[in-house]
């Protein structure tokens, strides 16, 4: 795997609303959306099943079926090496908000996002969680704009990702934020060995799922 996840920090790398994207160990592509349809807040959801699609092709039918401003999330999954990924469409901000328990049962959970068009300025972020515990997480733009500037988490993982930071230089109040975005994808992708494979996401079809509400 050398496609690595740098490239989430183009404009629109995903989607016009931004990212969602999942890496995870220990996990099959059917569990993982199992559990994310456990972890989305208020109704429950159901599972179904829209066979392989490209990302413009789902953001379409998602669209069909629900109206312009669908209230569905949809997940597209798929497995490059030792990663199972899953990569969210349709409603998807706020809507997952402990990711926590899809970690469970000794899994690893590496989420990434970013609301690129909220119209207030939200940063991406980072949450790694195993075992239901939060490992570390932080805005990768590193500023104080939504809290601490620092990582938190697991006090024997969190220090090791700050000091990997802090080599690259990061926080620097005077980097523009897409550079700060850019570099921190850039440490996590050495830290923990991301990656996620851009022609696939992008081009490829793959196993797509509607959460659907019940």
């Amino acid at each position: 795997m050398t496609e690595g996840i740098t490239w989430l920090a183009a404009p629109q790398s995903i989607a016009h609303g931004g990212y969602s994207v999942l890496l995870t160990r220990g996990l099959d592509e059917e569990e993982l959306v199992t559990r994310l349809a456990g972890a989305v807040l208020g109704d429950r959801r159901v599972l179904r099943p829209l066979g392989e699609l490209t990302g413009e092709d789902l953001i379409e039918a998602l669209e069909d079926e629900y109206g312009d401003y669908p209230e569905e999330a949809a997940v597209r999954v798929g497995r490059d090496g030792e990663w199972v990924f899953g990569v969210l469409y349709g409603l998807w901000q706020g809507e997952f908000e402990r990711m926590e328990p899809v970690s469970r049962d000794g899994a690893h959970v590496f989420h990434l996002e970013f609301e690129e068009e909220n119209g207030k300025p939200v940063p991406p972020w980072f949450h790694y969680f195993h075992d239901e515990r939060l490992m570390c997480g932080f805005n990768l733009h590193l500023d104080r704009s939504w809290g601490s500037a620092g990582v938190g988490g697991d006090p024997e993982v969190a220090p090791a990702l700050q000091k990997a930071l802090a080599v690259a230089g990061l926080p620097d109040e005077n980097l523009p934020r897409r550079d700060a975005h850019r570099t921190s994808l850039e440490v996590l992708e050495r830290h923990f060995g991301l990656s996620l494979p851009r022609g696939r996401v992008l081009g490829e079809p793959l196993p797509s799922v509607v959460l659907e509400i019940a």
